[in-house]
């Protein structure tokens, strides 16, 4: 029965553009659900001799369980920002994450349906090694899965452009003008200035003079897309061009950047005083 503790899920899959977060949530919770239906009917990890209905609650918990921790740790990980150049320390807290509670939900659940004795402490560390290791290489398919698919978008918005013949006229000058991240941008958008971008979990908010939209890109790989446009990253989830600014306002070590949309950009402490010093705010 032991090794019936070993057993994790996946981490929600990296949805595939736009505001789909939500269905890439969904979507994880789905493949739990079918991997709990396989594992109960095939009696994983000496299951077999146990009831279905037991045998099937069992694996709905913890299947169930991972997805949601993962779900969790995976969001909020991302949203902090701070290990979003380094995607294997970024993984291995994220695998951490989940692993722990996992454990703990593993070995009830163990103790709840099949009657095993309460673990010692080496066995809850053998059990989370085992959880970890797992929940590390699903963690690790779901970077490439999600890498692999940053690209395929831009791809497809390319082909529809070349469907919908949008007019070379006075295009020449302009193209060159706009940065590369303008083209992963909705056609109708490509045209517009960029004024800020803005890291929500997997993906990053274009904010332009015409509306925003959400790309499956890092903040940082978009930043490398901007092509040397004036601006500063003033968050680490923030960036924001020079020129977006209608407003400055400082209070208590941090700031706050008005655009000229609206939109009000956080500026942290560790930002402030470069951009104080580089002409931001005003004396």
């Amino acid at each position: 029965m032991r090794d019936l503790q070993a057993t994790t899920v996946r981490e929600a899959p990296v949805a595939d553009g736009g505001a789909m977060t939500d269905g890439a949530h969904r979507r994880g919770l789905i493949v739990a659900t079918l991997a709990a239906l396989l594992m109960a009917f095939v009696g994983a990890f000496d299951t077999a001799g146990v009831p279905l209905f037991p045998r099937l609650a069992f694996w709905l918990i913890v299947m169930e369980s991972g997805a949601l921790i993962g779900i969790g740790a995976s969001s909020g990980i991302r949203g902090w920002g701070r290990l979003a150049d380094r995607p294997v320390l970024e993984g291995t807290l994220i695998s951490i994450l989940i692993a722990l509670p996992l454990t703990l939900v593993t070995s009830g659940a163990t103790a709840l349906f099949f009657g095993a004795r309460s673990v010692g402490l080496r066995e809850a560390a053998v059990l989370f090694v085992a959880v970890f290791v797992i929940t590390a290489a699903i963690t690790a398919i779901n970077y490439a899965l999600g890498r692999t698919g940053a690209s395929a978008p831009v791809a497809g918005q390319a082909e529809m452009e070349s469907v919908r013949q949008v007019p070379v006229v006075a295009d020449t000058g302009e193209r060159a003008s706009r940065p590369r991240l303008s083209s992963r941008l909705p056609p109708h958008r490509r045209h517009a200035a960029i004024l800020a971008l803005a890291a929500e979990d997997h993906y990053v908010r274009v904010h332009t003079t015409d509306g925003s939209d959400l790309i499956l890109l890092r903040l940082t790989d978009a930043m490398a897309e901007l092509d040397g446009m004036e601006g500063a990253r003033t968050h680490r989830s923030w960036w924001v061009a020079r020129a977006a600014v209608s407003a400055a306002v400082k209070g208590e070590g941090r700031g706050e950047l008005v655009l000229t949309n609206g939109v009000t950009a956080p500026v942290s402490r560790s930002a402030l005083a470069q951009l104080q010093r580089d002409g931001w705010f005003a004396d």
